[in-house]
């Protein structure tokens, strides 16, 4: 079978944050800022703050184009991933592209963690969304959960983001992932309200654990916990675990095939209802790809709360066998 049809643009994908996503890809998997212990993909492979055109804007844009023109439109283009979008130098110049070429509006998740660089500052003034996150109240934590690499300090990075805040006429959504027994109580929760009064974002988005993470000492709040702990961040508070991240209007049938599946797979862990809401297929259609792959050895599944994800072969999280 032939590789991947996009090697840089994936999904839709079912986003609990903005319906249907269609991501973009800018940077080689798992090259990031961070290590979280959290993460969705697993552990950081390639830690670094040095910014480069790991991806061409230009091999982008083509792809985006076709895609755009083979089904439904997005609710959103994202730049996220596999990785720190914000380490891809040409950034800035593919969101005023994406602008160019279609109305559909551009999302960037980002980690937050080198706003306090001027350049990156810049160059995601075009978006419409911008969602970093803060996991953390202080040094000690930031250092524990987001495993940060060497240069970023947690005063300077909290900086940076307040500071894009102030400046970014768009949208910003910070999101904060709690974790039990380690800043999903009180007195860590509080730490955290109190860095977002100085950023002021228009909505604080509260997460916790739901795919399988890099640790399996990262644990999930419960629901009730999450709900009791929202009382100590002020302004629009969203809880965003537990939505469900499917299509709520009404739209067309896509046209879908295993490289689609493994093009999304690479990129997160996912449910099959998940698959078929993303990629726009019927359930049914969904399985059988994914029955296909399983067979052939392209993916993997993991429990975690009760249900089933399915992961890219080669992409399985080094804490689970």
């Amino acid at each position: 079978m032939r590789e991947t049809k996009f090697r840089h643009v994936y999904g839709p994908v079912p986003s609990r944050r903005l319906g249907r996503s269609l991501g973009i890809d800018l940077v080689p998997f798992k090259t990031c800022t961070y290590d979280c212990i959290y993460c969705q993909l697993g552990r950081t492979t390639h830690k670094t703050i040095k910014r480069r055109e790991y991806v061409a804007v230009e091999e982008v844009l083509a792809e985006l184009e076709r895609k755009l023109g083979a089904g439904s439109a997005p609710d959103y283009i994202s730049l996220a991933g596999s990785g720190e979008p914000t380490l891809n130098l040409g950034i800035g110049d593919l969101i005023g592209r994406i602008k160019d070429l279609t109305q559909i509006p551009v999302a960037v998740l980002t980690n937050g963690s080198l706003l306090w660089t001027p350049e990156v500052r810049e160059a995601l003034l075009d978006a419409d969304l911008v969602l970093p996150s803060l996991d953390a109240g202080d040094e000690s934590l930031f250092q524990y959960v987001n495993r940060p690499h060497k240069a970023i300090a947690f005063d300077r990075m909290v900086d940076g983001i307040a500071e894009f805040t102030r400046r970014f006429k768009g949208r910003v959504w910070l999101e904060v992932f709690l974790l039990a027994s380690v800043t999903g109580i009180p007195a860590e929760a509080a730490k955290i309200a109190e860095r977002i009064r100085r950023i002021r974002p228009a909505q604080v988005q509260l997460n916790t654990v739901s795919r399988p993470p890099a640790e399996e000492f990262a644990f999930p709040l419960s629901p009730d916990r999450m709900r009791a702990l929202k009382g100590f961040f002020s302004g629009q508070v969203d809880l965003v675990h537990g939505k469900r991240g499917w299509v709520t209007h009404g739209s067309k049938l896509n046209k879908a095939g295993e490289a689609d599946i493994l093009a999304l797979l690479s990129r997160r862990p996912c449910t099959a209802d998940g698959i078929a809401q993303g990629l726009g297929i019927r359930m049914i259609e969904a399985l059988k790809l994914l029955e296909t792959l399983c067979a052939s050895g392209k993916l993997n599944t993991v429990i975690e709360g009760g249900r089933c994800f399915y992961t890219a072969t080669g992409r399985k999280h080094t804490s689970r066998a």
